[in-house]
């Protein structure tokens, strides 16, 4: 099932869909930007769609391409249903559409259909300690630091460190 068109002043979010592969081959490509997900940078658009489809194709998976007026997708937020009532979110721009505050308006977006149409009582995020700005996005957003999970994630970059991140319900 297709998520909600969300909205707010200057951001809509859409469903996100396999044709935005070549959009967001600009942020899954680019080394800089996809430095702290478990894989490398993407080398293709066609490795992007395929990740699309996979994420598309997952249970409890929501997701959204991030735009100005609901046209090209300039990053993707998801919200993965993990158990009933705790969601976990997921975010990535293209460095180009970064400084504009898309990414903190997606934010609240999702958080406000997490909490209210979804019924959730817990939203969370598992953060690279390294990735700052994601854990400034984040904080900004009304998330506290909850935790270190030592040595919680192998990646391209080796044995990486979590910072859990989470916000309850008001």
């Amino acid at each position: 099932m297709k998520p909600p068109r969300l909205k707010a002043a200057g951001v809509v979010l859409r469903a996100l869909e396999p044709a935005d592969a070549e959009a967001l081959y600009a942020a899954h490509g680019d080394p800089q930007a996809h430095q702290y997900w478990g894989t490398p940078a993407h080398q293709s658009v066609e490795e992007t769609r395929a990740y699309i489809e996979e994420t598309l194709a997952m249970k409890g998976a929501h997701c959204w391409a991030i735009t100005e007026h609901g046209g090209e997708a300039l990053g993707r937020v998801a919200l993965f249903e993990v158990r009933d009532g705790v969601g976990e979110l997921g975010i990535i721009m293209r460095r180009e559409a970064t400084g504009r505050g898309l990414a903190s308006k997606a934010l609240e977006l999702v958080e406000g259909h997490a909490f209210g149409a979804l019924g959730m009582h817990r939203l969370a995020a598992d953060i690279d300690p390294d990735n700052t700005n994601s854990i400034s996005l984040f904080l900004r957003a009304g998330f506290q630091r909850e935790g270190l999970l030592r040595g919680n994630w192998k990646t391209h970059l080796g044995v990486r460190d979590s910072i859990v991140m989470g916000k309850l319900r008001a």
